[in-house]
C-alpha cells in the first residue's frame, strides 16, 4: 500500500510518523507524549518548566565536557580531540532533544537557528534541521479537547471519523487523518493547546539565553543586530501560530497558480478552520522523492520536476507571495490513474510562506543586476539599502563581495547566470553562503533569505530528483519578467 501524506503537515513537517508506528524514527521519542495536568501546564505556561529543564541541560551538558576533558588527560592529542568532538556531538543532541520536547517558541527557535548559515555552524544547523518533525505529539484526549474547544462542537459531530494516532508531530502542531460529516477525507492540522498561551514567557526566556550565548561566544561572526533578528523571529512565529492566516495564504496560492492543472493545493474546508485548528482536503499520493513509487506508479522524476520548478518561479518571480519550504516531505504526486501520462503535483504545509514588499523586490533586482554586472559599488549599495551590513563592518564587507566577484568572474557564473545549468547556480549559492558565514557585519534579513533558500532548495531538488533538467530554462521567462519589471 502507497503512503498518503497529509495535505496539510505540521510546521516543517510531513508525515514525520505513521499511524502504525509506535515511535518516531529511530525510537527516539514516543509516539504519544504523557498527559498534561493543571499543574503542568502552568508551569509550562509561565516559562518555570522550561527554565528548571534548560538549567538541568546545561549543568549535564558541562559535566559531559568535564569527564572527557579528564579522560582525556591521559591519551594523545588526537585522541583527546576525538573525545572532545564526541563529547560536542552528544551535547548538541540533548539540546536539541530538549527544544523538541518543549515545542512551541523553543522548536521554532532552534529552526530559525538551523535556517542562518551566516549565524550558526553547519554542524550545528544540521542538528537543528531534525526539530521539523521529530517531536513528541499529545495524547488523544488533549487534541480532543483542543479541537472542540475552537470548532465549539464534539468531535463526534464535527468528524465521521477521526484517527486518534496523528500522522506526523512537529513544532507548534500535529495533523490527524479524518472524514467529515459527508465523507469528504481531510487532514486536521492542531496546535498545541497551552502553545498561545506560553509564548510571551517563552520568548522572555529565550531573549536572556540568547543574549547570554552571545556575551560568551569570541566568534566573530555574531556581530549583528541581536534586536531585529530577534524581533524577526517573535513575528514569524507569531505568524506561524494563526492558522487562519496560513489558510488565507494557501488559498491566495492556489488561485495564483489555478491555470496549470498539474498543480494541486488542497481546498481549505473554512467551516472547521479556526486560528488554532485547520482542515484541509485529503489527496492519496506520494513523496516526490520516492523514486520506486513513482517507478511502480509509471511517473518520469523530468516531469515533476518541471512542474515543481515552473510553480515556484511564477510564485516567486511573478506572484510575489511564495511557498517557503520545498523540502521532499511538502511536495508529493497525486496516486491516481492518469498520473503516468500527466502526473499532477501536491503541495502542502503553508505555514511557512513569504510575501515580498515591492520595495524588497525592487531593491533584489538592482542586486540581481550588480551580480551580472559584477558591480562591486552597486552591489555594496543594495545592501547598505537592506539593511544587511553592520555599523563599521562596510570595509569588510565590500572587500568580502570583491573577492566573491572575481571568483564567479572567474567561473564564468555571472556572464552566463541566464544560461547556466543548476550545477552552476548551485554554486552560486555556495558562495553566498561562504560569504554570510566568513564575513563579520554581513546579516540577511529573514525575508530576503527565505527567497534565497527557497530558490536554493529548488535546485538541490534538482540535482536530486534528474540533473539533466534544465532548471533555468524553465525559470528564465519568468526571471526575465521579475528583472523587467522596474520601478
Amino acid at each position: 500500500m502507497r503512503a498518503q501524506p497529509p495535505i496539510s503537515s505540521p510546521t516543517h513537517s510531513a508525515g514525520a510518523f505513521s499511524s502504525s508506528n509506535n515511535s518516531a524514527p529511530g525510537g527516539r521519542y514516543p509516539l504519544v507524549a504523557r498527559g498534561r495536568t493543571p499543574l503542568r501546564v502552568w508551569l509550562r505556561t509561565s516559562g518555570i518548566e522550561p527554565v528548571l529543564r534548560i538549567v538541568l541541560c546545561g549543568a549535564s551538558s558541562l559535566l559531559i565536557f568535564a569527564v572527557a576533558g579528564a579522560r582525556g588527560l591521559l591519551e594523545t592529542t588526537e585522541s583527546r580531540a576525538d573525545r572532545r568532538r564526541r563529547a560536542l556531538t552528544h551535547t548538541v543532541r540533548r539540546w536539541v532533544g530538549l527544544l523538541g520536547e518543549l515545542r512551541g517558541a523553543y522548536a521554532k527557535a532552534g529552526q530559525f537557528a538551523a535556517s542562518r548559515p551566516d549565524l550558526i555552524p553547519e554542524e550545528a544547523a544540521a542538528a537543528l534541521r531534525t526539530l521539523r518533525d521529530r517531536v513528541p505529539p499529545l495524547p488523544p484526549a488533549e487534541i480532543r479537547r483542543a479541537i472542540e474547544a475552537e470548532l465549539e462542537m464534539p468531535l463526534e459531530e464535527a468528524f465521521k471519523e477521526f484517527d486518534p494516532l496523528p500522522l506526523g508531530a512537529a513544532s507548534i502542531a500535529q495533523v490527524h487523518r479524518a472524514a467529515l460529516p459527508d465523507g469528504t477525507p481531510v487532514a486536521v492540522k492542531v496546535q498545541y493547546p497551552w502553545i498561545q498561551a506560553s509564548i510571551s514567557a517563552d520568548l522572555k526566556v529565550l531573549r536572556t539565553l540568547a543574549r547570554g550565548l552571545l556575551r560568551l561566544s569570541s566568534n566573530r561572526r555574531w556581530t549583528f543586530d541581536f534586536e531585529r533578528f530577534f524581533a524577526e523571529f517573535a513575528v514569524g512565529l507569531a505568524e506561524e501560530l494563526d492558522f487562519e492566516a496560513e489558510a488565507r495564504a494557501a488559498s491566495e496560492i492556489a488561485a495564483n497558480l489555478a491555470d496549470d492543472s498539474s498543480i494541486q493545493v488542497p481546498r481549505v474546508i473554512a467551516s472547521h478552520t479556526r486560528t488554532r485548528v485547520l482542515t484541509m482536503t485529503y489527496y492519496p499520493c506520494l513523496n516526490i522523492a520516492d523514486s520506486t513509487g513513482l517507478a511502480n506508479l509509471g511517473v518520469q522524476p523530468s516531469k515533476v520536476l518541471e512542474i515543481v520548478v515552473r510553480a515556484y518561479a511564477k510564485q516567486i518571480f511573478q506572484d510575489g507571495l511564495f511557498h517557503a519550504d520545498p523540502h521532499p516531505g511538502n511536495l508529493f504526486v497525486l496516486d491516481e490513474p492518469e498520473a503516468s501520462q500527466n502526473p499532477r503535483v501536491l503541495f502542502v504545509d503553508f505555514g511557512l510562506h513569504r510575501r515580498l514588499s515591492p520595495e524588497l523586490q525592487n531593491e533584489m533586482r538592482q542586486g540581481i543586476f550588480a551580480l551580472m554586472q559584477r558591480n562591486v559599488d552597486l552591489f555594496v549599495e543594495r545592501m547598505n539599502a537592506l539593511e544587511m551590513i553592520a555599523p563599521g563592518a562596510e570595509l569588510g564587507v565590500r572587500k568580502a563581495v570583491s573577492q566573491m566577484l572575481d571568483r564567479i568572474a572567474s567561473e564564468g557564473g555571472s556572464d552566463a547566470l541566464m544560461n547556466a545549468p543548476g550545477s552552476q547556480v548551485l554554486s552560486l549559492k555556495d558562495e553566498a553562503k561562504r560569504l554570510l558565514e566568513e564575513t563579520p557585519g554581513l546579516q540577511l534579513p529573514n525575508d530576503l533569505l527565505l527567497y534565497a533558500k527557497t530558490l536554493a532548495y529548488v535546485f538541490a531538488l534538482g540535482e536530486e530528483l534528474d540533473p539533466n533538467v534544465d532548471l533555468m530554462k524553465i525559470s528564465v521567462p519568468y526571471l526575465l519578467q521579475f528583472l523587467a519589471a522596474r520601478d
